[in-house]
């Protein structure tokens, strides 16, 4: 996976790497008793298994102890954060500072996984994925470093993973067939047959093809380039895909022996289970062959300029642009502090937030709220990925005409505050956010600690310092206390009198796409013109290897895993306890949860006329960022901030569990804050339920305009799911549903509306949402807290309760929907876009989650993704991912991602089912698909979300211990039944979507071809 890292934290073309092993014999497990006790005894200078203790640094607001230590040998640098925490984390990462853009980093993070000296299997991290209860597995690619993690809550698991990553990092093969498969190659388009045409393939090649599709992509990888243009951030970390021709295997295998060098390391453990044992693995079974060396991989300070710089960049034009004229995009950046000074990296988040983040922010009101963008710039606001730091600020969806406006606004906010400052109330609720964001409990902590903290340590960072929240925070305020005009300083110096000044202007260009690919040709032509008749062959001779070696059943039993005995099989059921409040149903969960009160709730409708139901995403997108009460938008948001940790309002559509034409529908809120302040955020619900501001139309222009551009940005990276669900709309009311309020069509409807010069329909289809959804007519509410706060969180509820409009007329039943005629077609569908590779999904029509067979379809799903949709339209196709799931609206659905390829992937999905219906796979494939799936199912879960999925989705523990009882009790024979029944074209009703470029395979009266033209 390449991780772009940019100030609007992009995160692209994620790379889920599967891992898991067999417990090694030699390896002690131990008592996670007294893990945090044991962490806080540890003194400087004592030695553990080859380390180093350097500090053990108490972090009592995070209820953890941080340890590091040193490698005595490599110099090899490593973390260690003891927490009461069973989902524990592993990480290794290392600097990786290429100086082109080849995408060696990012190549030699997918090579990396292709197998090791220990596991000399292909691919050992996606086999893993289904030997391992693994709670997350993956690697990815930022701009200066590449860091593996895994978590899982199984000592055992821990251990099988944490040999596989060891020895994946530190002895991988790297032979030159895994480089061809997942970087670049030459091979002939058909690889059977010597007189096609020479094409490049590769799944990295592919994926970066469809990366640099998308406009904030292309924008963000510019900006960084040319604000920081001396060294490694000048180039693509995750490849051009121009350039990654250029990359040999020799040089790939050389950036590995000198960034993946223990020396280059940085490792990260977290949880309960005890150091030393780490200690004892890494030291045995990688470090102790190594010595140490010099990487050289440190990144300088850029050099500060003496004159701003101006650059213009092209992408293509956005077919959904909701007006054609508007689609240039201006951002102004300036070079900050090095990110090794951690109290001034704190104070520019802070002061970024305080600029940026809100309707409160003076950026939001002199840009968005001037209506003359659709939002804020791709990169936006304090960006600290880099070991210089930056800030931007910009518009996106502008006319090419006010590209001068737009900077002279920035100009003049920055000269504004710098003279008025903030308000006392703004910088407090930045400290209350800080102050929640501590106090909230989440399953993946560990995970988010060391992404977070990466990017600084990778360059020396104090971790004390890092880690020390709250010191910072005093010093914030002293720093205020003592100078009032800390942040207007910081303004001063930071913006006013900064010359390291990027302005960066993209405008689209007709032919862009048109001259990459002819650029792509000359490269492909140019090289092809340079072989003789001998290396002609050669490439045929490696193609057919290539796919004889993908073909081949692997002898795995040289990988680790656990067994199905190993899971539990019973469910951790949760207690919960269910009253009437004014006639409303509550749910109430008691958690330990921090002093943090969360509250949620179901408002159902029966039935949404069609003409309101596309209406009901923007009511809930809009509804709490339009003021209410006697408050404008600006001073509720305020309210919010300083009182909650946000209100939300969702889009609410659930199928029954027993039957597909079943559903409901409504909308779900969503909100929590610090005990002492529930009382208030009740209050602001009250106020959004009894007198909602649904008359600005200003306002609503803004908001509309910025859903709209959301939505179009969406869709480079999240193709394959606006595939998934169109496949899925023809088949149940559900997917119908969830298509016209989520997919395609809602991306077109809120295109038409953004185009619009008149919103005086909206706002009146938007009041009439509103009727119907804000009253406790159907409500029914969820409150998980602390045990000493419930009575008074119940209180707090009544009064809400009995201030809303309307009576109660549920009994703690879902409001449902029954549909008596569904007729579902079999529809083929083409969104032609103009990317370079294609998004795929095939939907079927299947079964409700009681179903008996609804087990057997979500293991076979497993089976078949791992098992052989991964070799066929992956490590074959070139695709950057794929598989297929089973989802509990009752459709089967095959998928792509980034695909080179469209129909000869169908083709795979059709084969997938005659391998499933044939059935060439053993009992442990079947057992591993198990463990895949429980993986999932078992994931930890937050005490703010206990009982969450019987009071949203209606499905009980009992229905999922049943649920748990058939996937143990599963055969093949039933996997083989399920194939025949349901996926086979002849047994049951189909539906193909996909989007793409043009495909002339799709003109034919059977294909319903969207095409969107700016």
């Amino acid at each position: 996976m390449h991780k772009l890292n940019s100030s609007s934290r992009l995160l692209r073309s994620l790379r889920r790497c599967p891992t898991s092993v067999q417990p090694l014999s030699s390896l002690r497990l131990y008592s996670s008793v007294s893990a945090l006790k044991t962490a806080d005894g540890y003194r400087p200078g004592q030695k553990l298994y080859g380390f180093t203790v350097e500090k053990a640094i108490p972090v009592p607001e995070l209820y953890m102890t941080a340890v590091t230590l040193s490698h005595d040998v490599t110099q090899a640098k490593y973390l260690h954060v003891a927490r009461e925490d069973s989902n524990n984390v592993f990480s290794v990462g290392f600097r990786t500072t290429p100086m082109d853009s080849t995408g060696v980093p990012h190549i030699l993070e997918h090579t990396t996984l292709c197998g090791s000296q220990r596991y000399p299997c292909r691919d050992p991290f996606f086999k893993m994925l289904n030997r391992s209860l693994s709670t997350f597995m993956n690697a990815w690619t930022a701009s200066d470093y590449t860091m593996y993690p895994f978590s899982t809550q199984n000592p055992t698991d821990f251990n099988n993973l944490l040999s596989v990553y060891l020895d994946a990092v530190f002895y991988p093969r790297l032979r030159e067939l895994d480089f061809r498969q997942e970087g670049w190659r030459l091979e002939h388009e058909n690889n059977e047959d010597s007189d096609s045409p020479i094409i490049f393939k590769g799944v990295v090649f592919n994926e970066m093809k469809g990366a640099m599709t998308s406009p904030e992509q292309i924008f963000a990888q510019h900006c960084q380039s040319s604000l920081l243009p001396s060294h490694t951030y000048s180039h693509n970390s995750g490849g051009d895909p121009l350039h990654i021709p250029r990359l040999t295997w020799q040089q790939l295998k050389e950036f590995h022996a000198t960034h993946y060098h223990p020396s280059n390391a940085r490792f990260f453990t977290y949880g309960d289970l005890p150091l030393e044992g780490h200690l004892e693995v890494i030291q045995g079974q990688a470090l102790q062959s190594f010595s140490r060396i010099t990487p050289d991989t440190e990144v300088p300070p850029e050099k500060h300029w003496t004159q701003p710089r101006e650059k213009h960049v092209h992408c293509a034009p956005d077919p959904m642009a909701a007006d054609p004229e508007k689609q240039t995009t201006v951002s102004v950046s300036f070079l900050l502090n090095s990110i090794t000074d951690s109290f001034e990296s704190f104070t520019m988040s802070i002061l970024s937030h305080l600029l940026v983040s809100g309707p409160t922010s003076p950026f939001y009101q002199a840009l968005i709220e001037a209506n003359i963008g659709s939002a804020y710039s791709p990169v936006i606001g304090y960006d600290g990925s880099t070991k210089d730091s930056s800030f931007s600020a910009g518009l996106q969806g502008i006319k090419k005409d006010d590209v001068e406006r737009v900077k002279t606004i920035i100009h003049n906010t920055f000269r504004k505050v710098a003279e008025t400052g903030f308000e006392d109330e703004r910088i407090e609720a930045v400290l209350h956010k800080i102050e929640i964001s501590q106090k909230h409990q989440s399953t993946t902590f560990g995970l988010n600690l060391i992404a977070s903290l990466m990017q600084s340590w990778n360059h020396d960072t104090s971790l004390a310092d890092m880690l020390r929240v709250n010191e910072n925070v005093e010093r914030f305020q002293k720093c205020l206390a003592d100078n009032p005009r800390f942040l207007q300083d910081k303004v001063e110096e930071h913006f006013l009198k900064n010359d390291h000044k990027l302005t960066l202007t993209m405008t689209p260009k007709d032919d862009y796409k048109e001259e990459l690919e002819q650029e792509e040709e000359r490269i492909l032509g140019s090289m092809v013109a340079e072989l003789n008749s001998e290396d002609k062959q050669v490439i045929y001779d490696k193609g057919l290897e290539l796919a004889n070696e993908q073909n081949e059943e692997e002898d795995l039993s040289v990988l680790p895993t656990l067994r199905v005995s190993d899971i539990e099989p019973e469910l951790k059921r949760t207690s919960l306890d269910v009253r009437q409040i004014d006639g409303v149903h509550v749910q109430c969960c008691e958690q330990p949860t921090n002093g943090i009160t969360y509250f949620r709730a179901v408002a159902s409708l029966q039935s949404v006329p069609d003409d309101l139901l596309p209406f009901v995403p923007l009511f809930c997108n809009v509804i709490t960022k339009m003021g209410a009460a006697d408050m404008t938008f600006n001073e509720f948001a305020q309210w919010e901030e300083l009182k909650t940790g946000g209100l939300m309002i969702g889009r609410h559509i659930c199928q029954h569990p027993d039957d597909v034409l079943m559903f409901e529908q409504g909308v779900t809120l969503n909100s929590f804050s610090l005990d002492r302040n529930f009382k208030d955020m009740f209050s602001l619900w009250t106020d959004i339920f009894n007198s909602p501001n649904l008359e600005d139309m200003d306002r609503l222009t803004t908001l509309v305009r910025m859903r709209a551009s959301e939505l179009a940005m969406s869709i480079p990276d999240m193709g394959h799911a606006y595939a998934m669900k169109h496949a899925g709309s023809s088949l149940s009311p559900v997917g119908r549903i969830q298509e016209i309020c989520g997919g395609m069509t809602q991306v077109s409807f809120m295109r038409t509306i953004a185009e619009s010069s008149d919103l005086t329909n909206t706002m009146n289809k938007l009041r009439q949402v509103a009727a119907l959804i804000l009253n406790k007519k159907t409500m029914r509410c969820a409150l998980n807290s602390g045990p000493a706060f419930m009575d008074k969180a119940l209180s707090n509820l009544e009064n809400f309760l009995g201030s809303l409009p309307g009576k109660a007329e549920q009994t703690g039943l879902p409001l449902l929907t029954k549909v008596d005629s569904f007729n579902p077609e079999c529809l083929k569908t083409h969104f032609e876009l103009p990317f370079p590779v294609n998004y795929v999904s095939r939907g079927v029509q299947a079964v409700p989650y009681t179903h008996t067979d609804f087990a057997k379809l979500r293991i076979l799903a497993r089976l078949m993704s791992s098992k052989f949709l991964h070799r066929e339209i992956r490590e074959k196709g070139g695709a950057y991912g794929s598989g297929a799931s089973m989802g509990t609206e009752g459709s089967f659905k095959f998928y792509s991602y980034r695909d080179p390829n469209s129909l000869q992937t169908l083709e795979a999905f059709d084969r997938s089912v005659e391998w499933a219906i044939e059935g060439p796979f053993s009992q442990q494939d079947i057992d591993e698909a198990k463990l895949s799936v429980f993986s999932a199912v078992d994931a930890p879960v937050a005490p703010s979300d206990q009982g969450m999925t019987l009071f949203t989705s209606h499905i009980s523990d009992d229905m999922r211990q049943e649920q748990r009882r058939r996937m143990f009790a599963l055969t093949k024979e039933d996997l083989q039944t399920v194939a025949q029944k349901y996926l086979a074209h002849e047994a049951q009703m189909d539906s193909v979507s996909f989007l793409g470029p043009e495909n002339l395979a799709t003109t034919s009266d059977k294909w319903n071809v969207h095409r969107e033209s700016s």
